[in-house]
């Protein structure tokens, strides 16, 4: 007997049960059996009382969920959540706003717009997981040059040196390889500390892959979780490269 559900309705209390939503993650993620992300452990402990694993290996991060290592991981929206917007994209044909995502299932549409953009991603690529890989990141300022302003308008704009009055995008480049091209995902954010740069990388880039950036002190203590590597763009590469470092990231795709 099918019991996919039917109606949003329907999806909403189907997913609801904590233990429906979590056989659905496992039998998406893990066809074949729970396997420990970091080592492939086919014989790890399930603790029923937190509904996460336990891996057996010798290895740090014993412990692990089913959103490890996903497009659901460093968020704390229950799947219950994520699998009814997924049910709202998947089954409206001319597509679905935040807004309809924010009212159906209850969340900010802030909130809803960040689902959305991640549920497409991984439609795009056919899989829940977080692509490993090597990875290149970097932040840029937006905003017209003080030279080709209206002198009113650039005394209104302009009200400090270098990025002052401009917008700041970061992007993070994924490598090609072989047929496979290179990706890029930008984003807009307030600014450059490392509170708000290292959410986005680690939402971004699967744990373990290469991570290059430059010096910059937003992306310091990304080294827990990843191999991360610097440049000083005054002198030149401190590692063995594969390829050139790109001196304007958001320009080399």
């Amino acid at each position: 007997m099918n019991t996919e559900p039917k109606t949003l309705m329907e999806a909403i209390k189907h997913y609801s049960d904590p233990e429906v939503a979590l056989a659905t993650m496992v039998e998406l993620r893990w066809p074949n059996g729970v396997s420990c992300p970091e080592c492939g452990r086919t014989d790890s402990r399930f603790i029923a009382t937190r509904r996460i694993w336990e891996c057996k290996g010798s290895h740090v991060r014993k412990q692990f969920t089913a959103k490890r290592g996903t497009i659901f991981e460093d968020s704390p929206l229950g799947l219950d959540k994520w699998f009814c917007a997924i049910w709202m994209i998947a089954n409206c044909k001319n597509g679905t706003s935040s807004y309809e995502i924010h009212r159906g299932i209850g969340v900010t549409q802030k909130t809803a717009w960040f689902m959305l953009h991640r549920i497409r991603l991984a439609m795009e690529t056919g899989s829940f997981l977080k692509g490993p890989g090597t990875f290149e990141a970097d932040e840029t300022f937006i905003g017209g040059l003080a030279k080709n302003m209206h002198k009113a308008r650039r005394t209104k704009k302009i009200t400090g040196t270098g990025g002052s009055g401009k917008e700041i995008v970061m992007g993070i480049l994924r490598r090609g390889n072989g047929p496979e091209p290179s990706k890029v995902v930008a984003k807009h954010v307030p600014d450059t500390s490392y509170a708000t740069l290292a959410p986005v990388s680690r939402a971004n880039v699967e744990r373990n892959s290469f991570l290059f950036t430059d010096e910059h002190g937003g992306y310091r203590g990304l080294g827990t979780g990843y191999i991360h590597r610097t440049v000083d763009h005054a002198v030149e590469c401190k590692w063995s490269c594969p390829r050139e470092w790109p001196r304007k990231l958001l320009g080399a795709v």
